[in-house]
């Protein structure tokens, strides 16, 4: 199976208090940059289905990803290449010139080119949190796709076995290879992706997982190609822009009451709660 698996770096969401607005833009000067947190999920699904979980070195496949960002971005490609990525692809392009329709439709001409298996993406990224990317893609690849999936079984690597989350539940769907599929936070449970490979008693650890130095070295050798925007899009006109930001108003200082009386009376005359 050959997964293409996009990436997105992203300003660091653990520290996006210190996130600044100035003159209508946003300034994430001073926080560093990391991979989205949903597409390092899509990257452990897309390496647990192509491997035997006891022998995770070797690939079972080929797993190839891809980002789009300036040259700084292919760090976080060389990151996704020590984890076990076979080879990258970063599309030369900035923040400003790219939008979910245009990346959608720019990783279209790219699966043409490259006829993988299977795309398999976070379901979001954690800076615009759009969720739009995959469900573009699917439609206009004209491919089936599954959202939200927290478990993922390959059937001989013809067809997924995909369990969606769902508002108040799950639901199970079957998709055909080739496919889109989004992951949701749940797929790098122990057991959540099941490869034809990989026994049914293997339970991976929680979570992603980490390079070792001796394969973060050789991450230097693997593949990294690069790709011009236009070269993939001949129309890269946005449908949608973002005129100005404002940060929302500070908030009031709470305020502490005595009892409970005085709590029901500035609930019904200030809050006008009641």
């Amino acid at each position: 199976m050959k997964i293409l698996v996009p990436l997105k770096r992203v300003a660091d969401p653990d520290n996006a208090n210190k996130i600044k607005v100035t003159g209508g833009k946003v300034d994430t000067t001073g926080l560093e940059n990391k991979p989205n947190p949903f597409d390092e999920y899509a990257l452990e699904a897309a390496l647990r289905l192509t491997e035997n979980g006891a022998s995770p070195k070797v690939r079972q496949g080929e797993v190839v990803v891809v980002t789009f960002g300036p040259k700084e971005a292919e760090a976080t490609l060389r990151s996704a290449l020590a984890t076990g990525a076979d080879r990258a692809i970063r599309i030369d392009a900035t923040d400003d010139q790219l939008d979910g329709d245009v990346v959608a439709r720019a990783l279209k001409a790219l699966v043409e080119k490259e006829k993988p298996d299977l795309v398999l993406a976070g379901k979001q990224a954690v800076d615009g949190d759009s969720n739009q990317v995959g469900q573009l893609l699917a439609e206009y690849l004209g491919w089936p796709q599954a959202t939200f999936a927290g478990s993922i079984t390959s059937e001989s690597d013809q067809a997924l076995l995909v369990v969606r989350e769902v508002d108040g539940g799950t639901i199970t769907l079957r998709v055909r290879l080739p496919a889109v599929v989004t992951v949701d936070l749940r797929i790098v449970a122990p057991k959540s992706v099941k490869s034809t490979f990989t026994s049914d008693s293997h339970a991976y650890p929680e979570g992603v997982r980490f390079a070792a130095l001796m394969a973060i070295m050789a991450a230097k050798k693997k593949p990294l190609a690069e790709m011009a925007l236009k070269d993939l899009v001949a129309d890269a006109t946005l449908k949608i822009a973002y005129p100005a930001f404002e940060l929302p108003p500070a908030r009031k200082a709470g305020v502490k009451v005595k009892s409970v009386a005085e709590l029901v009376e500035k609930l019904a005359n200030e809050a006008k709660a009641l």
